[in-house]
């Protein structure tokens, strides 16, 4: 079981807990987090006996944004260590260390839920946004506040942010910053649901479980690829190239047949194939784009 610095982490009965463990900082984000929290997805996708992540914050908050430590010089990189800006540097150009996150958690081969126990602010919202299923408590606080700060939006957040609620929510809640609760998260779309706090986490594994018991793991790993990127597909042509690539491979495959068979014979299905080595390449781009 790997272990890390910023991070705790397990796994029981196929479902993965990430757990975000800087509880007297609020769990605010740093270079080591964001480090940790890369090796934890790669942990994930490299484990057959994981079928489904869930992440959550330790004490009362999920993350707090950025640490600040640092003060005014927080966001700036002439003034970061050169190991800080090293771990955030890809092929000579610094890159958003929250973006680095968002794009390996959007190359998630696992299904990811975000159980969102408090207040999460700049990362803390921005990171959520590339995880599939959002259930918040009604302790949780969100807050876009770049502007508040000096900054733009980061960690891709202007590509998924719209996608999720809207290009008209999303302006308004980067335009003002302000912090608001679960309960308007939920109203426009943010988050799925929203949960007493000692409710939070066993809905979040009622979800998984869900997953875990019920669907093939490789089926899985390609509906999530398909879904978010047809989100920026230019034709509804791509979508139907990718499908019909993967029922021609999926459609011979060992959990193809036991799908079939465990539904005729009205038992529980046992499917077969793992996603450390059985996923097609239906995608001519099933890897990440090289940074340009």
């Amino acid at each position: 079981m790997p272990t890390f610095e910023t991070l705790l982490y397990s796994v029981e009965d196929g479902i993965a807990t990430i757990t975000l463990n800087r509880p007297d900082r609020l769990n605010a984000f740093n270079t080591q987090m964001m480090k940790d929290l890369i090796a934890a997805f790669d942990a994930t996708d490299a484990d057959d006996d994981v079928r489904v992540v869930i992440i959550t914050g330790a004490g009362r908050g999920f993350c707090a944004g950025a640490d600040l430590a640092a003060g005014g010089d927080t966001f700036n990189y002439d003034a970061r260590s050169e190991a800080d800006n090293a771990a955030r540097r890809v092929e000579g150009v610094q890159r958003d260390g929250g973006g680095l996150l968002t794009l390996r958690i959007f190359n998630s081969l696992k299904p990811v839920i975000s159980a969102c126990n408090g207040p999460a602010v700049g990362v803390g919202v921005t990171m959520q946004l590339a995880m599939d299923i959002r259930l918040a408590s009604t302790a949780a606080r969100y807050g876009f506040v770049f502007a508040r700060r000096g900054l733009n939006p980061e960690a891709c957040s202007s590509w998924f942010l719209p996608h999720l609620v809207g290009v008209q929510t999303a302006l308004e809640w980067c335009y003002t910053g302000r912090i608001f609760p679960a309960s308007e998260a939920h109203e426009r779309g943010l988050v799925r649901s929203v949960h007493e706090p000692d409710d939070l986490l066993p809905a979040a594994r009622a979800i998984a479980r869900e997953i875990a018991d019920n669907t093939a793991p490789v089926s899985v790993a390609i509906t999530r690829q398909l879904i978010w990127r047809m989100a920026g597909a230019s034709h509804p042509m791509e979508a139907h190239r990718a499908d019909s690539r993967g029922i021609q491979m999926r459609g011979k495959s060992g959990d193809a047949r036991e799908g079939v068979t465990s539904f005729l014979e009205k038992r529980p299905p046992n499917y077969p194939d793992k996603v450390s080595k059985d996923l097609p390449d239906i995608w001519p781009h099933w890897k990440a784009p090289e940074f340009i």
